[in-house]
């Protein structure tokens, strides 16, 4: 499903936090994009390209082990523009994945058959992925808790505490496929230039 666009940089390149036309609308943080969106938006670069690489084969970690069901909360220095502000590359991409556990599973079984899954030391050496787990089976108290804790720290730069926006991306394997094969054809065309 289609959902929002993803707006451009501020001029102090972050996303915007809400539609500045209409601030009350629901177009805003976390905009609700696809995979695809993501990757044609932000693979400019090589260093770009490999993180979303990276991004690509942490959620093939994640369907493999029957996690499809959910969404992720991505955002850190990869959605601002730290090329021009800060004169570097983005290192990696944050993500909080919000996750159902398969019928008839348990977290201790999703650890057990797949330790590295949510080891966050692994997963970003391996993926290049700042990764939080969250399970959508937290009582709700807790689940509420844990997402406005995940809401209150992306929605401000942690240095300049200036307020910016985040992206949000269905967990469902349905647009891994195109988003890996636009990747392919952007990537090709980075080295290239």
């Amino acid at each position: 499903m289609k959902g929002d666009f993803i707006p451009l940089w501020t001029s102090a390149g972050v996303l915007p936090p809400v539609d500045v036309i209409e601030p009350t609308s629901q177009a805003r943080s976390p905009y609700r994009i696809t995979l695809t969106d993501l990757v044609l938006r932000f693979a400019t670069s090589v260093d770009r390209c490999r993180i979303l690489d990276g991004l690509l084969r942490y959620r093939k970690a994640l369907h493999s082990a029957g996690l499809s069901k959910g969404f992720q909360w991505v955002d850190g220095s990869f959605l601002e523009n730290v090329e021009l502000i800060r004169g570097r590359s983005p290192g990696d991409i944050d993500v909080v994945t919000f996750f159902e556990l398969p019928s008839g599973t348990t977290e201790f079984d999703l650890d057990r058959e797949h330790p590295n899954l949510f080891d966050h030391a692994f997963v970003k050496a391996s993926y290049f992925v700042d990764s939080y787990p969250q399970n959508l089976d937290t009582p709700p108290n807790e689940l509420v808790w844990w997402s406005s804790y995940w809401y209150g720290v992306w929605s401000h730069q942690r240095d300049s505490l200036l307020w910016k926006g985040f992206l949000s991306i269905d967990l469902d394997i349905a647009d891994d496929l195109d988003a890996s094969l636009q990747l392919v054809k952007l990537t090709k065309e980075v080295e290239s230039s």
